[in-house]
């Protein structure tokens, strides 16, 4: 993997994730309502509310707020119908992109998606064109200087399947999306803090995108985030 560029590429996507702290509610709201209506309000026996409500929790969420909302889902209160609808197409370059989305009207989604793919250089793919390059994981990132002994030992120990050094020095940790509980437990218990931790999709080999392309490309992912139904925006693009 092309690794110099990771670091500079984590700290721009937590920078626009900080810049856009009202919108969190927004969609950690649907992935709450979304988690507790396909697997119910036990979060002892539904580990996707659990994730959800934990980004509640992390993004300063009311416990208050966090119940009406899975109150919503199982039916003790009137709530809208969320459906999940994943497009994928390519960016700058051929990038992949795939865009997560939750929607409770799929015409406006698909044509406010379709703009922005056609506004910012971009195509709108079929189902299935690009996503067959990505693996749904879970990852933990670490920042150069993190001990990478430490690190390999506390992950894989918990039952990770890789930890990866990357050239700018920083870690990276991943394991299967049903082991992402274990071994964020684990990691926090021998006090490593990751800079970031989610169950993503991570693409098999990257794409370099220097100069012009890059910020053309980051214009055109930048813009697919702001939209009101997206919920996350996967891509394969390193920025340099």
């Amino acid at each position: 993997m092309a690794g110099h560029s990771k670091w500079a590429n984590i700290q721009h996507r937590k920078g626009r994730q900080d810049e856009k702290r009202g919108k969190v509610w927004t969609r950690v709201t649907r992935e709450i309502i979304v988690a507790a209506r396909a697997g119910g309000a036990d979060v002892a026996m539904n580990p996707r509310l659990r994730l959800a409500i934990e980004k509640a929790k992390a993004a300063n969420m009311p416990a208050d707020n966090i119940k009406r909302n899975v109150d919503k889902a199982t039916g003790n209160l009137e709530g809208v119908n969320y459906e999940e609808i994943r497009y994928e197409g390519y960016g700058i370059g051929g990038a992949a992109i795939i865009v997560d989305t939750m929607t409770d009207n799929r015409v406006r989604t698909v044509s406010d998606v379709r703009h922005v793919f056609s506004k910012h250089g971009g195509n709108l793919g079929t189902e299935g064109s690009v996503a067959f390059q990505f693996k749904h994981l879970g990852q933990f990132l670490f920042a150069p200087g993190a001990s990478e002994d430490k690190v390999m030992e506390v992950a894989l120990e918990a039952g990770a399947d890789d930890v990866i050094t990357h050239d700018d020095g920083s870690l990276e940790v991943l394991c299967a999306p049903t082991e992402f509980e274990a071994v964020q437990q684990a990691l926090e218990a021998a006090g490593l803090k990751p800079e970031m931790a989610e169950v993503t999709m991570r693409a098999d080999i990257p794409v370099e995108v220097s100069g012009d392309d890059a910020a053309r490309m980051q214009k055109l992912l930048d813009a697919l985030e702001d939209l009101d139904d997206v919920q996350d925006v996967f891509h394969n693009a390193e920025l340099n």
